[in-house]
């Protein structure tokens, strides 16, 4: 039997030792999520990145919850508008989910290689052919850790796929994209 590291090891706090984040790494990437994409229109721009870190907090109201890095633009924009787009991504969106998990991409053009339409209360991006699309407006936000937890009310809601698309959506796996087995 493998042991962890945990056993009387302290493992919260400002002096978490590296082989604990290093471990941690390793095995939560074991835990298999949708892929998405997060997208808002604050002062005329768009933003958008790709996200695996969200849930489904309540069916009444409906109600989502985000994942995001603390110092990443879209963070800030999401914040900032009050309102975001979850579009979930089949797996033949393969390319557009690199594209908006790229580093540094550039903010304007951003989504010139990307096929879109608008939410209709915000005007937030909705990837086209998405499994689903959630328009959300944000209630509450909570920083854990490194990440904002961005929760918000679904204000409105969709779908944009054809039925392979939907019975095919793209996982993060093993810290690397995914297909169900079928």
């Amino acid at each position: 039997m493998e042991h962890g590291v945990f056993p009387g090891d302290t493992v919260t706090g400002p002096d978490v030792p590296e082989e604990v984040t290093d471990r941690y790494r390793e095995l939560s990437a074991d835990i298999a999520s949708g892929v998405g994409v997060v997208s808002t229109r604050l002062r005329g721009r768009d933003y958008a990145a790709t996200v695996s870190g969200f849930l489904s907090v309540s069916y009444d109201p409906p109600t989502l919850l985000v994942s995001l890095y603390a110092d990443a633009r879209i963070a800030e924009a999401v914040v900032d508008a009050g309102s975001w787009v979850l579009s979930l991504l089949p797996a033949r969106l393969r390319g557009t989910a690199n594209w908006l998990a790229s580093p540094g991409s550039p903010l304007e053009g951003l989504l010139t290689q990307v096929d879109y339409g608008r939410a209709p209360e915000t005007g937030s991006v909705i990837i086209e052919d998405s499994i689903a699309w959630f328009e959300v407006r944000t209630t509450q936000v909570t920083t854990a850790a490194t990440h904002l937890l961005i929760v918000g009310e679904v204000v409105s809601m969709g779908r944009r796929a054809d039925a392979d698309d939907e019975a095919d959506p793209l996982l993060h796996f093993a810290s690397a994209y995914a297909r169900l087995a079928r």
